[in-house]
């Protein structure tokens, strides 16, 4: 039988892991990353947070200059992190890159009284994306409205847009339950009560309505509003696991402020190892033929005991 969560005893998460896993990847350092690299998984590591953002800024611009007529073609983002959103506009208004033909997908967004979230909701992810980034670029250079695919409370229409258009690449963060988008662990309930999904069933999964891990929770609560995590919707829609296996690559981003230095560790030694398991989602990119994980050097910090 799988430990019981040591945080919510009624969810799957990490710290139902045998204890080997999570020793051997806190562990790890800086030095040892280089070496953890595979086929199909890339690791970089940047030394100031300006570099960082710059590069996480230009895999949009350099996936949006690829967009043409007969290859209309984009990026499946993030909200976390979203420093990089502004530096997106900046580039594409100073250089005047048309983006006419380029395609956007929002990686998720909060349920809120039974429909997602609309552009006037505080922590909306639609919200944010525009303010930050879309709204911000010059009218003649912007993308076209139905170019821009949020996931709504009936998805069919954006999962669909998968297929129709081609996402170049998807960009994310790593939540502390180490989640992209929102593909948190499940509940330990009926079939699940005794082990979690298999790698193969969570893969399955299509962008759906989710019901949200205590962790992700106090997480946005933290990040977005000052700890107010009365303020956080428990459920959201996020995309899936097979629309994520639709891009062509997957670039998660840490800058050491999302998840923390065992966070980072952890899922970084699980894909190096091949070892995919649906308590710890982002270790099923293991089986995703093209990964790159992206550090700031400031951001790994120790997982050393620290009294304060």
């Amino acid at each position: 039988m799988r430990n019981l969560s040591k945080i919510s005893p009624d969810w799957w998460d990490y710290t139902t892991l045998d204890r080997d896993i999570l020793d051997a990847a806190a562990k790890l350092t800086l030095e040892d990353l280089p070496k953890l690299q595979r086929k199909g998984f890339k690791i970089n590591v940047f030394d100031t947070l300006q570099e960082f953002y710059a590069a996480e800024a230009l895999e949009y611009v350099e996936v949006f200059q690829k967009a043409t007529a007969s290859n209309p073609c984009g990026v499946c983002g993030p909200i976390g992190p979203t420093e990089q959103l502004p530096i997106v506009a900046q580039i594409v208004n100073s250089l005047g890159i048309s983006l006419k033909h380029a395609h956007f997908w929002g990686m998720d967004e909060w349920l809120v009284d039974g429909k997602a979230a609309g552009r006037d909701f505080p922590l909306g992810f639609q919200k944010a994306d525009r303010e930050l980034c879309f709204d911000r670029i010059r009218r003649e250079l912007a993308i076209p409205e139905e170019n821009l695919h949020f996931p709504t409370e009936n998805p069919e229409e954006y999962m669909k847009s998968f297929d129709e258009f081609h996402c170049m690449l998807m960009q994310g963060g790593q939540g502390e339950t180490k989640h992209w988008a929102f593909n948190d662990p499940v509940q330990r309930l009926g079939q699940y009560a005794e082990n979690p999904p298999t790698p193969e069933e969570y893969l399955k999964l299509h962008t759906r309505i989710v019901k949200l891990h205590p962790i992700t929770l106090i997480q946005n609560a933290r990040t977005s509003g000052g700890g107010t995590v009365q303020n956080v919707p428990t459920q959201a829609i996020s995309v899936g696991p097979v629309e994520t296996w639709k891009c062509d690559r997957v670039s998660i981003w840490h800058p050491g402020h999302h998840d923390n230095p065992f966070g980072q560790r952890l899922s970084t030694y699980m894909i190096a190892n091949r070892i995919a398991d649906s308590a710890v989602p982002m270790s099923l990119l293991s089986l995703h033929p093209d990964v790159t994980f992206n550090f700031y050097r400031g951001g790994f910090g120790v997982c050393d005991v620290e009294m304060h």
